[in-house]
């Protein structure tokens, strides 16, 4: 028993850290590319993209994980019957029981980090990012011009654009700047600028050597101005309340206020680790080779299986926040068709040769 728990661990460990790191680099060149875009497009700041990329892997590690489980159980398990050894196994006095403890013995850990992850690592790490967008968007407008970019400020009531950027001393190359001052729409060029702060806290973009042009175009009061130097107060972003979303809220606090939306979400972190464990067990009979069937039948039921059970979840979900069914019903209910499913499974491939589970 321990040769053969020790040799089907070893392999699903490999499997398994495959899988998850195959996993890991679509899911990070997804969102590489997806960033990097925003911050092309200066919506976001360059050093913001590795925060950012950190956050958005972490709140897919439960995800990863739990099919990185799956998988390993699986693929492990399919080629041991692929190659006979489960056979060989089975003639040495092992069942479908002993296959089940070696399998749990190698899911419980990752389910106990899958389980951490969700309930208390994904909602810190949430709330943190929410608090690092709100700093960022308290940010002046000069921080986050790109150069090449024409880049939007104080709800398209101020343009800039500038050629060359140094991002060390903040100090700028051919700006274009439309912004509306005293009421009166108008245009400003300059060669160069600079950020400065006043005592009082108060920023300027400092402009050397240009011109403004403000008014209407063909107006009797348009009128050309050249400078230089200008001032360009820069305004501080208005700033909304920081309101937590149920994904932003500890585990125990979903407890305490048992909204719908609280609830929603505490199915949707309990269904983690939960599903994760059945699927890793569902695995051993889905595994089941039978030559006639072929290959390519088991590994399509297993794809069908895994995603149709996660739907189900997010499906669940959506339906106790819409008021629907309580959070333990929905719970329960897609939790025990799955527990359910396995015992069906387990029956249909092994109680109705053997009569039992166990030797």
């Amino acid at each position: 028993m321990r040769l053969f728990r020790n040799a089907l661990i070893r392999e699903m460990t490999v499997t398994g850290s495959i899988a998850l790191g195959a996993l890991s680099a679509i899911v990070l060149v997804i969102q590489v590319v997806r960033i990097l875009g925003k911050a092309a497009t200066g919506d976001i700041l360059g050093a913001a993209v590795l925060p950012f990329l950190a956050f958005g892997y972490l709140h897919f590690m439960p995800i990863l994980l739990s099919l990185s489980l799956f998988m390993a159980v699986f693929l492990t398990l399919t080629r041991f019957w692929q190659d006979s050894e489960m056979v060989i196994w089975s003639g040495a006095g092992l069942g479908p029981a002993d296959w089940v403890a070696a399998v749990l013995r190698f899911a419980v850990p990752i389910t106990l980090l899958i389980a951490f992850m969700s309930l208390g690592l994904i909602p810190w790490a949430a709330q943190k990012r929410a608090e690092y967008e709100r700093a960022l968007s308290s940010r002046e407008q000069v921080s986050t011009l790109t150069p090449g970019v024409f880049v939007e400020a104080d709800k398209g009531k101020r343009v800039f654009f500038l050629e060359q950027l140094d991002e060390t001393n903040l100090t700028a190359q051919n700006l274009f700047i439309q912004a509306e001052q005293h009421g009166r729409p108008g245009i400003v060029v300059a060669r160069s600028g600079r950020l400065t702060e006043m005592e009082n806290g108060d920023r300027f973009l400092v402009l050397d050597k240009g011109r403004r042009y403000e008014g209407v175009p063909g107006a009797a009061d348009y009128r050309l101005v050249e400078f230089e130097r200008y001032s360009f107060r820069l305004e501080p972003a208005k700033l909304d309340k920081l309101v937590s979303r149920p994904k932003q809220l500890p585990t125990a606090r979903l407890f305490i206020d048992p909204t719908p939306r609280n609830q929603a979400e505490l199915v949707w972190r309990v269904g983690h680790p939960l599903g994760a464990l059945i699927l890793a067990m569902l695995a051993i009979p889905l595994s089941f080779y039978n030559p006639r069937a072929g290959r390519s039948l088991n590994a399509l039921l297993a794809m069908l299986t895994y995603t149709t059970y996660n739907n189900l979840i997010g499906v669940s979900e959506g339906w106790v926040a819409a008021g629907q069914m309580s959070g333990a019903s929905a719970t329960a209910l897609v939790h025990g068709v799955a527990l359910a499913l396995v015992a069906g499974a387990f029956w249909l491939r092994y109680g109705r040769r053997a009569g039992r589970l166990a030797t």
